[in-house]
């Protein structure tokens, strides 16, 4: 399996990499989400693909084993808010998410077992819409 290239902002970067970095020790998707940002394309706003699932987009997902369609934005912890469908990038969904592009498949493990999505649709990117502010 090809490894996947997550491009991030500069900015999003110096937000993730403390908050990674203090948890990384306690979960392994954590660790593994480390290691990609390590590898991680840096970009400017602009330079960033429209169908990658960034920090604050909003995506709709599809469980591949019931059908069933989801969508959430992609939110730091202290913006997450399951009643608004905003989950947080430390969040097992969140770590799979980040960095995906329509037409990914991926599988992660959440609390109740394992989880295969795809993305079918990348509904709102910041970047794409010029909101570099967020």
């Amino acid at each position: 399996m090809n490894p996947r290239v997550i491009y991030i902002t500069q900015q999003d970067m110096k937000r993730l990499r403390p908050l990674i970095e203090g948890m990384k020790n306690s979960r392994d998707d954590l660790r593994a989400l480390q290691v990609e940002l390590e590898n991680a394309r840096v970009v400017t706003p602009t330079e960033v693909p429209p169908d990658v699932i960034t920090m604050n987009s909003k995506a709709r997902l599809r469980d591949l084993d019931t059908g069933e369609e989801m969508i959430f934005t992609l939110a730091f912890p202290g913006n997450a808010s399951i009643e608004h469908d905003r989950i947080s990038v430390i969040a097992p969904i969140g770590t799979a998410m980040l960095g995906h592009r329509v037409g990914d498949k991926f599988e992660w493990e959440v609390p109740a077992g394992s989880v295969r999505l795809q993305v079918e649709e990348v509904l709102y990117q910041p970047e794409a819409a010029g909101d570099y502010h967020l």
